[in-house]
């Protein structure tokens, strides 16, 4: 089970947005790399980056500031945000990612995710984002008409390497993973999930642990990292099962 810190990019700065609002950013570190870098010496194995200008407007913005933190740790990253074409896919993943994720385009173009998995095994994975139980796109600006596990399936067989679930309703605000949804999603399809939006304290890390969560892949924090709320150490070595 893995527990992935996030960094989400806008403007060049390390942010929290608060329910997917742009207008709601909270600058946590204008040097991501540095941010980057924390998370690695804190013991995290796996970083999740999302370019946040990307997401709204198609293409990767905020691409300097990933390249400065590939450089600056070991770690594997995951990528998402405006990457919308096999060149964007290609050109990322040769400059280190472990993982791109496709979002917008996964609804738009699931013809290409396919396309990508072929092309880059195990280094694929889809951004589902969910609003009222809707896939939203577009950076969550725009909703579609698509259920959740309704495109999850589209999938199926086509080597995904996850699937990051997001409920737009609880992230940022520390409310708590939508474990129903969640578990819902991971036992009606074969990909791994990620677990994200809203991951409010150690309750939420213990809850991964149960037997109901042994599909998923892990989950993802951020806010409540940032804010104390959760310790990394104790965080980390509850998924070890070195303390209940």
């Amino acid at each position: 089970m893995i527990l992935f810190p996030a960094i989400d990019l806008k403007d060049g700065e390390c942010v929290r947005l608060k329910l997917g609002d742009m207008n709601e950013a909270t600058v946590y570190n204008s040097d991501p790399a540095a941010q980057a870098k924390a998370f690695e010496q804190q013991g995290f194995k796996w970083l999740h980056v999302v370019d946040l200008n990307g997401a709204f407007e198609g293409e990767s913005v905020n691409g300097s500031a990933v390249e400065a933190i590939l450089s600056a740790i070991k770690n594997p990253v995951q990528l998402g945000g405006g990457i919308r074409t096999l060149d964007h896919i290609e050109n990322w993943l040769s400059k280190g990612l472990a993982r791109v994720i496709l979002g917008t385009v996964a609804v738009r173009n699931p013809e290409l995710v396919i396309e990508a998995c072929k092309k880059f095994p195990g280094h694929i994975a889809v951004g589902i984002d969910a609003k009222g139980g809707k896939v939203a796109v577009e950076g969550w600006a725009e909703a579609s008409e698509l259920g959740v596990i309704e495109l999850a399936r589209k999938f199926e067989g086509a080597g995904v390497a996850a699937i990051i679930y997001t409920d737009i309703d609880r992230d940022g605000i520390l409310t708590g993973i939508n474990w129903t949804s969640t578990i819902k999603l991971a036992n009606s399809v074969s990909t791994p999930v990620i677990a994200s939006g809203g991951l409010a304290s150690i309750e939420d890390v213990r809850r991964m642990m149960h037997p109901d969560c042994a599909k998923l892949e892990g989950a993802i924090t951020g806010r409540a990292l940032y804010d104390g709320r959760l310790d990394p150490k104790e965080a980390l070595q509850t998924l070890r099962g070195e303390i209940a």
